[in-house]
């Protein structure tokens, strides 16, 4: 089943609570009144989980995660009952799945995408430092799996039954990430910012990680594997008075043998052609699956995204490079999230337009 992550409208809320009424006891499921408001003061906080309804091009709401902001580094009453703007603690009021869907991974996988969605937010300068919930004792277990580290019993009384706080630090896991440890892209911005050589993982973690998914990999083509290369693998909008635009045909993937993450579904992007950047560091000798891209300022094809990285479904970003790009600004570079092949491409640091080199995505094709 495809399932898809947006924020919940306005037009929703009701949708939302009706599954908080059939996932919650009565007497701590929250009222429509509190939707609103959360939703209304923290939009960017209200996360849900959609299928596609193919009948009428619409989508249905299956759960959510929803969540406003305290500047308080524990749960309290206060801190679940108002919304403070700027703040630096995520509060977690309500994580929850429509019945018809449960014991599916849905929950989990909605949870791990509300984590990295803020983990992202932060890096971007969001002033995010952690995530705050409070559960059951008996779901300790399920959010241990997203990253949740246990505190303990919780002042906060809700309902008949006890509550126990958790937490996840995005402060931390901020820096794991931007540092991203003895991986290609890492070694290829340590060679272009001179950066010290990163400490090592453990003996066989690498490898256990890269073991702990076993998912089915979408088939990854290079852009050299079609007859007539970008031609065959973009959508010309013309006739549905897009401008003349061409967006790409195929969702777009990690190119790497064995990852196939997908980077970016179909029609999202934009087929541009426009001055090369350089992205590699001089001598650097890359894989076959990475096109290489002509020294500007002779041109090259990219995929524009646009206005924001949510747009991705799956992307990672470096810290800011010495390197500028068009708009005198620092470059970040885009590499695959998962296993952190790049650079893909880059973005301008605290731009709203992502470029991705046509020549180092793979098509599902």
């Amino acid at each position: 089943m495809s399932v898809f992550y947006d924020l919940v409208s306005e037009q929703e809320l009701e949708d939302a609570h009706k599954i908080e009424a059939r996932g919650y006891p009565e007497d701590e499921a929250g009222s429509l009144k509190t939707f609103r408001y959360r939703q209304s003061q923290a939009p960017e906080l209200f996360l849900g989980a959609y299928v596609p309804q193919t009948e009428t091009g619409g989508r249905k709401l299956i759960g959510y995660v929803c969540a406003t902001l305290s500047p308080e580094s524990t749960l309290t009453h206060a801190s679940m009952s108002t919304h403070v703007p700027g703040s630096s603690s995520i509060c977690i009021h309500s994580v929850c799945v429509d019945p018809d869907y449960r014991r599916k991974h849905f929950g989990l996988n909605l949870v791990k995408e509300f984590v990295s969605r803020a983990e992202h937010a932060a890096r971007e300068g969001a002033g995010y430092e952690r995530i705050l919930l409070i559960a059951h004792e008996e779901l300790r277990g399920f959010y241990e799996k997203a990253g949740f580290e246990w505190v303990g019993r919780s002042a906060v009384e809700h309902g008949s039954r006890p509550w126990y706080e958790m937490r996840r630090d995005l402060g931390a896991h901020h820096t794991e990430n931007a540092a991203s440890t003895s991986t290609p892209v890492a070694q290829q911005l340590q060679a272009v910012q001179g950066l010290p050589e990163p400490q090592s993982l453990p003996p066989g973690l690498w490898e256990a990680l890269q073991r702990s998914s076993t998912r089915p990999r979408p088939a990854s083509r290079l852009l050299t594997s079609f007859p007539d290369t970008v031609q065959d693998v973009v959508t010309d909008n013309s006739k549905e008075g897009a401008g003349g635009s061409l967006t790409n045909k195929y969702d777009l993937l990690c190119p790497r043998p064995g990852c196939g993450s997908i980077i970016l579904k179909s029609g999202v992007a934009t087929w541009v052609e426009r001055e090369s950047v350089q992205l590699d560091p001089a001598g650097q000798t890359l894989p076959e699956y990475l096109g290489a891209l002509p020294a500007p300022p002779a041109t090259a094809q990219w995929w524009l995204v646009k206005p924001n990285a949510m747009a991705f479904e799956n992307i990672g970003f470096s810290r800011a490079i010495q390197a500028t790009g068009p708009n005198g600004r620092k470059l970040k570079l885009l590499a695959c999230a998962e296993c952190d092949l790049g650079p893909l491409g880059w973005c301008e640091e605290g731009g709203s337009e992502f470029w991705l080199a046509c020549n180092r995505v793979g098509y599902r094709a």
